[in-house]
């Protein structure tokens, strides 16, 4: 052992670290009954998104809503008329990777609409009378916690010159194999 290592210590630092995440894609169908029997859908889009990320478990829910609008002709399309409704919904977002040593009273939960909920269908149902919405959602969310992160310390500081540092590349190490192009001009 070099004497410098004889100096080093370990140390505890707590910090704010992101300590959980996690994904999900879902897709979900609504039924939207609008006021007269749709002979034919002539557009369907999403609006009004909001949502807010509540620890839950071993995840994330995602607590949210948007408004539906569906455009569609009625009477042997003669008439058209638009139908809105409101959709609440609870995802729940399973956290993929947690860090086990964070402090739990620290938690702080962010999610992120990775895919905003979208029409990707919309068809009249077999009975005549409503209209089947299919949505495509996805959420990515986070969990920002407390964290013991452990570093090596010198206690004697800036006073090393740095000779008795072996960082494993010796004075003869071979560059020529290294692809010029893939090397930083701005440094």
């Amino acid at each position: 052992m070099a004497i410098a290592d004889k100096r080093l210590q370990r140390r505890e630092i707590i910090t704010k670290a992101v300590c959980g995440k996690g994904r999900k894609f879902s897709t979900i169908t609504h039924t939207v009954t609008p006021p007269h029997h749709p002979t034919s859908i002539l557009g369907a889009w999403i609006i009004n998104h909001q949502y807010e990320a509540v620890k839950s478990g071993n995840g994330i829910e995602v607590i949210g809503s948007y408004d539906i609008n569906i455009w569609y002709s009625y009477s042997k399309n003669s008439q058209t008329d638009v139908a809105k409704e409101t959709i609440s919904y609870v995802e729940h977002v399973p956290l993929s990777y947690v860090d086990p040593r964070h402090r739990a009273s620290t938690e702080e939960v962010s999610a992120d609409a990775t895919q905003e909920p979208n029409c990707v269908e919309a068809t009249v149902s077999s009975n005549g009378t409503s209209v089947l919405i299919r949505v495509e959602r996805e959420f990515a969310v986070e969990m920002v916690a407390e964290t013991k992160v452990y570093v090596i310390v010198d206690p004697v500081g800036g006073e090393d010159d740095g000779k008795d540092v072996d960082f494993g590349v010796g004075e003869d190490a071979d560059y020529e194999d290294l692809d010029s192009d893939l090397l930083e001009d701005d440094l």
